[in-house]
């Protein structure tokens, strides 16, 4: 360790002097004094001048890089852990090293004993690192210094070209990074797409003569016992790898062999440290000048690394790629397609799989790029929300459309680097999906705490208002260079000009960097990776490409179907925010309307969650979306507002009915006797399964105030809303029923029965002529009250999709039935359980003692309102906590 160390210092005084040096003669490039004119002179002092802060806050920048090498020089440098990474890898081989001493999987103790061993060769490694870098970065520098951005953007194309052989000849590793960067037209200027685009395919290929050893190496076989033919030439060269057409032996199948590059894994692993060591350079930095943060940057490069290295098992790459291809069959996932893996010519270094015919997504026209991209990203946000594993590498070499497409429109290829995740930040990310789209930031504060971007104690009036602005530009879509306009317009840059726009943008920069100590966890390194190149690629197709919008349809289904509790939460925080009291008919439409790709939004970006689409599904659609497993989850929720919504307008009824028919009996002739309602009467409970009905004798009024307590004033604002309701949808028939008229207004309730017989679809009575009979009584009917035709239209509509559901549609619509039926039931015995135990005639049944369901509800105990908060009223039948009905849960 000590000859490893005693190498590494003597590398980095190297390193930091040429760096310091080059800074300087860059920055400040001395004069040649008398061999040099006066007017020459004048210039060069007149632009110093005009820099003067920049130059000094760059040599600033140079001392603070200097320092700060020295310290991550004196302390070394360790191997990246990967003991909690999120990357998929084969732990059967783990422990397991190649000849040269290079872990299997990768293993952070046996990297480290590699660097140790290839101390010398690791200096020659940053040396040349640095060698490349630090001119190109200085060129750079003094470019910024000396013209500005325009300077840059005159360059743009040398400047281009050079970072791409510079890439070229640091190898495979810094080629990955450009070529990630090559779908980016947001962030970069079309001529350094065009130059790192080379980077995607047109690698310089090793000679096939070393790739056909190498498979008769690992195959341990001659090549003919295996392949009947394969291509002279690599059809693709990459970083890590080339492709090769061949055709197997056995069963004549076209195949794609994968090559791996001579001697790769020794140069990763090498790169492995320089990056590690850069990247504890930045940490470093980081700390001195913004100590709040609290992102562990080494660890982001930590989870990069391990990801990288993991690429080069193809072995592991293979068992990702069946792995997948199994989890989108059985999500059902549409149009997209994984190719076959013939594991058993596979090895670590060979990898031969299924051949697909095709051509690059980046590659289509724009039109067929947009219909391929939204079939890719559905595939992407079910590995990523639905299945917890994903593609982390899906650039455009790797998305390819298919020209055979019996399997599939869009094939997946290269998965050597897939990541999982933990359900718990699965559903915390659909939240924040949830939250961004409806610009409910102070919310999203709670997701990113969750996440642990935030932390707990984070000040919520400061994070807020820099949270609408950094990220309701990025949701408006466009990708970096929309996001770089909408923040000038923010930030006045037209109205107060460069200046006073760019003071008021860094003040929120030095408020994010000294007042709010964010971090990000290492699995956004590999999330945003993917993320950050589909969204390239879309944005190649659509310019205007809102990836938080997109997004949406797929989250709002999930909303609708999923189980787990978080998710739930965040649909009943949809369904019951607002402002309003209980459950919001609109927003349960616009949710729907979303789940089925139909948004409305508010001045075109966000959600508007208040407010239908103008071309929004059909009622019969929507039913059908409704009764169909995809909305699952919110059934369960509907049924909960809906058994509370039969509680009190029954309680409603039945107080209104008893009160009306109490009144229509005369009083008793002689004032001592008691009113009617007042007699105590035997009444007959029901009681368990197998066991005779318990008597109970108390009064009428008695029974009515147990089984029906007076509505509390939310209870009957809810009821008012409801009626309301009813009338404007389905008409005053409707309406009247609903508000518990029943007794005071007969001819309604003739009238809807007579309305849902003249369908002909009223079960047990498909009768044609007692459809038409009914129809002419309704006429008659109709005469009488008010008339409101759009209502009836609506009620008829309704009447109309319910009775042509399908069989499975019917027998969800049964099983809600019986499920409310035994609530109400539940709730009536558990209300009664006062008056059992004082009213009642002998020793109680066990089941009414304590009184339970044994159906099975997809949700928690359906809430009673009314006993949640006894009014004065029904205060003397309220049930004891140790009552309390005990509902079994699915």
């Amino acid at each position: 360790m000590s000859t490893f160390q005693t190498s590494t210092r003597s590398l980095q005084s190297t390193g930091s002097a040429r760096l310091q040096g080059s800074l300087k003669s860059q920055v400040a490039p001395k004069q040649a004094g008398n061999s040099t004119s006066k007017s020459r002179r004048n210039v060069t002092v007149t632009a110093a001048g005009e820099n003067a802060p920049l130059n000094g806050a760059v040599n600033a920048a140079s001392v603070a890089v200097l320092e700060v090498s020295k310290a991550v020089r004196m302390r070394g440098v360790e191997a990246p852990d990967a003991k909690q990474s999120y990357v998929a890898m084969d732990d059967e081989r783990k422990g397991q090293v190649d000849e040269v001493g290079l872990p299997l999987v990768y293993d952070k103790d046996l990297i480290q004993e590699y660097w140790v061993k290839e101390g010398r060769a690791l200096q020659q490694r940053w040396t040349e690192f640095l060698g490349y870098s630090v001119p190109y970065l200085t060129r750079i520098v003094t470019m910024l210094i000396t013209g500005g951005v325009k300077e840059l953007e005159k360059n743009d194309a040398k400047l281009a070209r050079d970072a791409r052989i510079i890439m070229e000849k640091l190898g495979p590793t810094y080629i990955k990074a450009g070529q990630m960067m090559s779908v980016r037209p947001d962030v970069l200027p079309q001529a350094a797409l065009d130059e790192l685009a080379v980077l995607q395919d047109s690698v310089k290929p090793f000679e096939t003569s070393i790739a056909l050893a190498t498979i008769e190496s690992e195959l341990g076989r001659p090549l003919g016992d295996v392949f009947s033919e394969i291509s002279e030439d690599p059809v693709a060269a990459a970083s890590l790898a080339q492709v090769y057409r061949a055709v197997l032996k056995d069963s004549g199948k076209i195949v794609a062999v994968k090559v791996q590059r001579p001697q790769v894994l020794e140069t990763v692993s090498k790169d492995l440290y320089v990056l590690r060591r850069a990247a504890e350079v930045y940490q470093g930095l980081v700390e001195r000048f913004a100590p709040q943060q609290r992102t562990d940057y080494v660890g982001l490069l930590n989870e990069w690394a391990v990801g990288f290295y993991t690429e080069l098992d193809f072995m592991n790459e293979g068992r990702n790629q069946l792995r997948l291809k199994q989890l989108l069959i059985d999500e059902k996932v549409p149009d997209v397609y994984v190719p076959e893996v013939y594991e058993e010519f596979c090895t670590r270094r060979v990898l031969v799989t299924e051949w697909i015919d095709g051509i690059k997504l980046s590659e289509c026209e724009p039109d067929e790029i947009n219909e391929l991209a939204a079939i890719g990203q559905e595939a992407f946000l079910v590995q990523l929300l639905q299945v917890g594993f994903f593609h982390s590498d899906p650039h455009p070499g790797n998305l390819m459309k298919m020209y055979d497409t019996s399997k599939g429109k869009i094939a997946l290829l290269d998965f050597g680097l897939m990541a999982s995740i933990r359900q718990e930040d699965m559903d915390t990310i659909i939240n924040c999906i949830v939250h961004l789209a409806n610009k409910d930031y102070s919310t999203l504060v709670d997701d990113f705490i969750t996440l642990g971007i935030l932390p707990p104690d984070t000040d919520r009036a400061k994070v807020v208002p820099l949270m609408d602005k950094a990220l309701t530009p990025y949701v408006k879509g466009g990708g970096a260079k929309r996001y770089e306009e909408e923040l000038k317009k923010m930030y006045g840059f037209e109205e107060q000009g460069n200046v006073g726009g760019f003071q008021a943008m860094t003040q929120d920069v030095i408020t994010v960097l000294n007042d709010i100590p964010f971090s990000i966890p290492p699995y956004f390194a590999l999330l945003a990776r993917a993320v950050v190149t589909l969204e390239g690629i879309a944005l190649i197709g659509d310019p205007d490409y809102k990836l938080v919008m997109e997004a949406y349809p797929f989250v709002a289904r999930k909303l609708l179907s999923s189980d787990r509790p978080a998710v739930q939460q965040a649909l009943q925080e949809v369904l019951y925010s607002g402002g309003k009291e209980g459950m919001q008919g609109a927003r349960l439409t616009v949710l729907l309307n979303s789940a089925m790709g139909n948004i409305a939004r508010d001045s075109g970006t966000f959600v508007d969650f208040d407010t239908l689409p103008e071309d929004g599904i059909g009622l019969q659609e929507g039913v059908g979306y409704l009764l169909s497993p995809n909305a699952s989850s919110l059934r369960g929720i509907l049924q909960e507002e809906l058994a509370t919504i039969l509680d009190i307008l029954a309680r409603q009824a039945t107080r209104k009915s008893f009160f009306r028919a109490m009144g229509s009996i005369p009083p008793p002739l002689l004032p001592f006797l008691p009113k009617v309602e007042e007699v105590p009467t035997p009444f007959l409970v029901p009681t368990g399964e197998g066991e005779a009905p318990y008597l109970m004798v108390c009064t009428p009024m008695e029974l009515v105030e147990a089984l029906a307590p007076k509505l509390t004033r939310e209870e009957e604002l809810y009821a008012l809303t409801l009626k309301d309701l009813a009338k404007e949808s389905f008409g005053v028939d409707v309406a009247t029923v609903i508000n518990g008229d029943i007794l005071s207004e007969p001819d309604a309730v003739a009238r809807l029965a007579l309305g849902l017989l003249a369908t002909g679809k009223a079960p047990g009575l498909e009768n044609p002529q007692l459809a038409e009979l009914a129809e002419r009584f309704k006429v008659q009917l109709s005469t009488i009250g008010d008339a409101n035709p759009e209502g009836e239209s609506n009620f008829r509509d309704v009447t109309a999709v319910l009775t042509a559901l399908d069989s499975e549609q019917q027998q969800v619509v049964d099983g809600v039935g019986v499920i409310m039926g035994a609530e109400m039931s539940a709730r009536s015995l558990r209300r009664l359980q006062p008056l059992i135990e004082t009213r009642g005639v002998g020793q109680p049944p066990i089941s009414l003692t304590r009184p339970s369901s044994t159906l099975e509800l997809p949700h928690a105990p359906l809430p009673d309102r009314s006993d949640d908060a006894p009014t004065s009223t029904d205060a003397a039948t309220a049930v004891a906590p140790e009552r309390e009905l005990e509902l079994a849960v699915a």
